[in-house]
């Protein structure tokens, strides 16, 4: 896979040449996505907020991630992520968002959600989310690293295929 500071300046320049925006909502990856994002020069014409959420207190307060989401489906899920990016999107009045939760490890795995275990989410322009798991392998590092350039490739891919309304 691509560099992440490659796929962030690609990035950059797809939203530039749209005239679009992006926002992250990050847990796992504790900013990495933002620094990524931010390490492309003129970064600021196209993305102003990046929240680190790493607890579920903050996916709360600043994002709007409901209570009982967490409870019924744990902070690594389907509906906290998707919450998380409609959430970033709007308190950004973003085009984009992106979100990601998951467990990079070494310790709080089980089961259920193994080390390794991320969820993405994409908030588009329009009202349209989506929402993929990957199970990423190496240490916490590494799962950090693959959750970047996993979240900001697919970006890529929706942004690209995306017909922007007149």
């Amino acid at each position: 896979m691509a560099n992440s500071r490659q796929l962030a300046a690609d990035l950059g320049a797809m939203l530039l040449g749209r005239g679009e925006s992006i926002a992250t909502a990050e847990s796992c990856t504790g900013g990495l996505i933002a620094a990524a994002i931010t390490d492309i020069p003129g970064s600021s014409a196209w993305f102003s907020h990046g929240v680190v959420s790493y607890g579920n207190q903050a996916k709360q307060q600043l994002l709007g991630v409901q209570a009982s989401s967490l409870m019924d489906h744990g902070a690594v899920s389907e509906l906290v992520v998707r919450e998380m990016a409609v959430g970033v999107q709007a308190l950004a009045d973003a085009d984009w968002a992106v979100a990601v939760s998951g467990i990079a490890g070494p310790d709080g795995g089980s089961p259920e959600k193994p080390v390794g275990l991320v969820w993405l989410a994409i908030a588009h322009p329009g009202g349209q989310t989506e929402a993929w798991s990957c199970h990423f392998c190496g240490d916490r590092e590494a799962v950090r690293q693959q959750t970047v350039e996993e979240a900001l490739a697919r970006l890529l891919q929706r942004i690209h295929g995306h017909v922007r309304a007149a």
